[in-house]
């Protein structure tokens, strides 16, 4: 069985897909705004409690959004779904699970009228079983409450503004369900995680797996992985407890001559198919069976430059907000999967997925169709204990679900001070940037990970440096020298903030100019807008930005991220508008990103 490549539509977890096919939940729901937060009193979540729930909403949109059909962007904290289904008790030795992608911030969830679930961290998913709750056959009523307090500033929140308006570089809220809903029914013991770790060097791939319980039985483990008919591994390994983790060996990485056709970059987004089978080991009968799949490649970094399959690669990227104006954070899969493609089109080989844990749809065509992300987690602003704990289990969440697609090549947990204004001043808040990325790195130590990226560097494998003057000749005085890539940076403070903090020694990491650009065109009078400077015509705007990114090119930098790839709310410094039409004819634009060093 080969892995079966999504259409347009998606499946909403594509490294970990069963046969027969899921089911979306997605469309209508009846809904209720619940400002005086009686519902849980009231009992909303009984099947009987029909009356509260006289609205409509289209999942999975968030409410304050035109596609959602609510497009209320008051302040409304708690918010009540509720669906009836028509589903039958799945069979004996059978789970029926209920997948969220994403629900902001805390959701909690019902089954005719029994709890069946709990989450907190509006970015990550989760899943509940509803067997047990599961009536006779027929009609099922699924509630959800969600709960996204505006205010909080202890919640991690991103671009996501705590006014009721939209100001300055913060947009309109995502609240409540905003990413897939689906059924799904599965064996009692089956897999509910598979990571993939490529080392090209040692041609080989670290899998390790996780089943929803510890196995009444020793189970068997069969890994095949294929490159379309080339069967290039496969491999049975015993499983006696409920997580394992073991090296597939792939002997046609030895070929050092021959790596072309298996590796993995955005030029060839080589993808190999994986199926995986879990078996009962005493008399082989299947217990489960799941198809995924990775890419083959290792990321690095030394003297200064940024290293893909170990040779240098220079960062084309922009600085991706992923918000569209009907539909704030979430979007169909065919959105998802353009906003790739328009990145491939206008000559970028990456985008820094901003302020955002990016739909896993999204992340699927990036490998698919070859795309360089870095991840970054959405920020709180006030720090202390509770953001610590909500910060580091949602982050935790985000790199586990995530660290098995190719196209991610850095973890970025804190972005520009956010949430720790002072870290060269309160030792608690550099012990809490440093702590993420160690955490990062004992999650996945096969990528670099950035504690704080653009300016108070800290612990980190990428010097990321945000420097935001319009003239290219002070870009070229800053970093076009070769010293660079020894981290010898004679401007300190080319930022709001110092660059470095005390301490903290170049030891070869790459320095990218992380976000730098920005400007827009000249607003219409009256106009509400956010830019970094202005330009007055189409012209204007090709020769800023020609002479941004060739002194960016030219310098010692291992890499560049504009910002922004489009246009968002009043932040209107895109490369394109918030429709993602190009400011500047398309050829014009790819030309002017793929320039190469003179």
């Amino acid at each position: 069985m080969s892995y079966p490549h999504l259409d347009a539509a998606g499946h909403p977890r594509p490294q970990l897909v069963r046969d027969p096919d899921w089911r979306d939940l997605g469309g209508p729901w009846r809904f209720a705004h619940d400002d005086e937060d009686r519902g849980r009193a009231d009992r909303w979540m009984d099947p009987a409690a029909s009356a509260p729930f006289t609205g409509t909403v289209t999942v999975p949109y968030p409410p304050e959004s035109a596609a959602s059909g609510v497009a209320d962007t008051g302040f409304h904290p708690v918010l009540w779904y509720r669906r009836t289904i028509d589903v039958p008790r799945p069979a004996a030795g059978r789970r029926l699970l209920l997948h969220f992608g994403a629900v902001d911030h805390r959701a909690e969830v019902w089954l005719n009228g029994r709890p069946v679930g709990r989450h907190e961290g509006g970015h990550t998913g989760f899943t509940c079983d509803l067997t047990d709750a599961v009536g006779r056959d027929g009609e099922q009523t699924i509630v959800v409450r969600a709960e996204d307090q505006p205010l909080d500033a202890a919640q991690p929140r991103g671009k996501q503004d705590w006014r009721r308006d939209p100001h300055v570089i913060w947009y309109h809220r995502t609240s409540g369900i905003w990413q897939p809903v689906w059924l799904e029914e599965v064996p009692a013991e089956h897999i509910t995680l598979l990571h993939w770790t490529p080392e090209v060097v040692h041609a080989r791939v670290r899998c390790r797996l996780r089943l929803a319980r510890w196995p009444r039985r020793p189970r068997t483990v069969t890994v095949r992985l294929t490159r379309g008919e080339r069967v290039l591994a496969e491999q049975r390994t015993l499983l006696e407890s409920q997580e394992t983790e073991f090296d597939v060996a792939v002997p046609a990485l030895r070929h050092g001559q021959d790596l072309d056709d298996l590796l993995w970059s955005p030029e060839r987004p080589q993808l190999v198919d994986a199926v995986v089978e879990l078996r009962d080991a005493a008399d082989d009968t299947p217990v489960d069976r799941a198809a995924s799949y990775l890419g083959l490649r290792d990321i690095g970094w030394d003297d200064g430059l940024f290293l893909l399959n170990h040779k240098p690669y220079f960062l084309r990227f922009a600085l991706q907000q992923g918000y569209w104006p009907a539909s704030h954070l979430s979007a169909s899969a065919g959105e998802l999967r353009r906003d790739v493609e328009l990145a491939k089109e206008t000559g970028l080989n990456g985008l820094r997925v901003h302020q955002k844990i990016e739909d896993p749809r999204f992340l699927y065509w990036a490998d698919r169709l070859g795309l360089l992300l870095w991840e970054e987690m959405p920020s709180a602003y006030a720090f202390g204990a509770l953001t610590v704990e909500r910060v580091v289990a949602e982050w935790t969440e985000a790199v586990s679900r995530d660290l098995s697609h190719p196209s991610i090549v850095a973890w970025v947990p804190i972005n520009e001070s956010w949430s720790v204004p002072n870290p060269a001043l309160v030792p608690a808040q550099r012990h809490f940037m440093d702590a993420l990325y160690h955490l990062t790195k004992a999650l996945d130590p096969s990528r670099p990970a950035v504690s704080n990226d653009g300016w108070e560097i800290s612990a980190a494998d990428i010097w990321g440096v945000h420097d935001y003057t319009q003239h290219g000749d002070v870009l070229r005085e800053r970093y076009g020298h070769a010293s660079l890539r020894r981290g010898e940076i004679a401007e300190q403070w080319p930022g709001a903030k110092r660059l470095t903090l005390e301490g903290v020694r170049h030891q070869g990491q790459p320095v990218v100019l992380s976000e730098f650009g920005g400007a827009t065109f000249e607003p219409a009078e009256g106009a509400e807008w956010f830019g970094y400077d202005t330009v007055a015509t189409k012209e204007d705007f090709a020769e800023r930005l020609a002479g941004l990114v060739a002194a960016a090119v030219d310098s010692g930098l291992a890499g560049f991220c504009y910002t922004q790839f489009t246009d968002t709310e009043q932040e209107t410094n895109g490369l394109l508008t918030p429709d993602r039409r190009p400011k500047i004819p398309l050829t014009e634009l790819r030309e002017i990103l793929t320039r190469t060093r003179v």
